[in-house]
C-alpha cells in the first residue's frame, strides 16, 4: 500500500480507502461486511470511510463493530454530516444543533472517542456558512474531531469557505469527497485548481463508476443477476451510465487493461490515482476478493500514451461540466 497527504495536511492516508456507502446494513451481511474490512487491513488499506445517513445509520454500527479491537491510533477514520438521519425538521442539514447531535450519534455508533475527518456531505443552502464552519470548528477544539473537509461542494462553495475561515480563524478545510471517475471528470475544471492552489486533497468516490468500469456490464444485454444495477439502492446512481455508447466504449478498455497486467477494475483506480490532487481513492466491496483485487492498483504509473489512450477512447462519453456539483437548494 501507498500512503499520501490528505491535501496540505500533515495526516497521511492509504491511497486505496475503503468504503461502506451502500454495502454494510443493507447490501450485504454483517458477516460478509467484515470478511471485507478484514481483507481491507490485510491488505494495508488505514483509511475507512462512512456517513451518518448511509444504510439509515446502520454503515457506521457495522463498520465500528468491524474495527473493534484494531488500534485506533493506527486508522484514519471518516464520516459525514447533512442528508437526514431521523424524522425532526433538524434531524438533517448542516445546523449547530444538527452538527453537535450528528457527531455525537456517529462516535457512539463507531465506538470511538473521535473521527480523523469530519466532512459536510452537501452544501447547506438553510444555513450560514459562518454557523456551520463555527460548529466544525468547536468539534476540531474538543478534540472529537481532528480535520474538517466537505463532499461534492463547488468550486465557489469551497471558496467561500475557506475565506470566511481565514478570516474567523477557523479550522481550515483540507479535503473534498467528490465523485471521481474516467467517465465523471466534472471536478477537473474548477474543484481540482482550486484545491491545488488552497491545498485540499481529493477523497474520491465511485473510481470504478459503479462497477461499469469493470466491463462486466454489456452493451445490449441485461445486467448481470446481484449487480449493483440489479440493486434497488444502487441503480439509480448508475443508470445514466448504462446507455450502450458508454457500455461499448468501457469494453473498449479492456486492451489497455491488458497491456498493463491490470483488471478493468485496477485500471479504473489507477487512473484516478494519477491525479496528484487526488489524496485517496474509495472502494466499496460487497466480498474479500474485490477488495484484494482493487488494492492491486496501489502505486500504479501510467504512462502519459495510455493517459491519452484512455481519452481517445471514451471520448464524448465523459462527463466534465462543473455545473453538474450540485446540491439540493432545501434540505431533503
Amino acid at each position: 500500500m501507498e500512503f499520501r497527504h490528505l491535501g496540505r495536511s500533515g495526516l497521511m492516508v492509504s491511497e486505496i480507502s475503503y468504503g461502506n456507502w451502500i454495502t454494510h446494513g443493507s447490501q450485504v451481511e454483517e458477516d460478509a461486511a467484515h470478511a471485507c474490512v478484514r481483507a481491507a487491513l490485510d491488505e494495508g488499506i488505514t483509511t475507512f470511510d462512512t456517513a451518518d445517513v448511509y444504510a439509515g445509520t446502520k454503515a457506521e454500527e457495522v463498520l465500528g463493530r468491524a474495527l473493534k479491537g484494531v488500534r485506533r491510533e493506527s486508522l484514519e477514520i471518516f464520516t459525514k454530516v447533512y442528508w437526514p438521519t431521523g424524522p425532526g425538521r433538524n434531524d438533517r442539514g448542516l445546523s449547530r444543533k444538527h452538527i453537535m447531535e450528528s457527531i455525537n450519534g456517529s462516535l457512539r455508533r463507531l465506538g470511538t472517542d473521535y473521527v480523523d475527518l469530519y466532512q459536510a456531505h452537501r452544501f447547506d443552502f438553510e444555513t450560514p456558512l459562518e454557523e456551520t464552519l463555527r460548529a466544525f470548528d468547536d468539534l476540531v477544539r474538543q478534540g472529537k474531531v481532528l480535520y474538517v473537509g466537505v463532499s461534492e461542494w463547488s468550486a465557489d462553495q469551497i471558496s467561500q469557505a475557506l475565506k470566511i475561515a481565514e478570516s474567523m480563524g477557523f479550522d481550515r478545510l483540507v479535503s473534498n469527497q467528490p465523485q471521481y471517475s474516467m467517465l465523471w471528470r466534472v471536478i477537473e475544471a474548477e474543484v481540482v485548481p482550486l484545491s491545488e492552489r488552497e491545498g485540499l486533497g481529493q477523497i474520491v468516490w465511485s473510481p470504478i463508476a459503479q462497477g461499469v468500469l469493470t466491463g462486466k456490464y454489456l452493451p445490449g444485454q441485461p445486467p448481470p443477476a446481484g449487480s449493483r444495477a440489479t440493486d434497488t439502492n444502487g441503480s439509480r446512481f448508475i443508470d445514466s451510465l448504462m446507455s450502450d455508447e458508454v457500455l461499448r466504449r468501457v469494453q473498449e478498455l479492456k486492451p489497455v487493461a491488458a497491456d498493463h497486467g491490470l483488471t478493468m477494475a485496477q485500471l479504473a483506480v489507477a487512473w484516478v490515482l494519477q491525479n496528484p490532487n487526488v489524496s485517496s481513492a474509495i472502494v466499496g466491496a460487497t466480498r474479500p476478493e474485490q477488495v484484494r483485487d482493487n488494492v492491486k492498483a496501489a502505486g500504479v504509473k501510467l504512462d502519459a500514451d495510455t493517459m491519452r489512450k484512455i481519452d481517445d477512447i471514451l471520448g464524448p462519453v465523459v462527463e466534465r461540466d462543473p455545473a453538474k456539483t450540485v446540491s439540493p437548494a432545501s434540505r431533503p
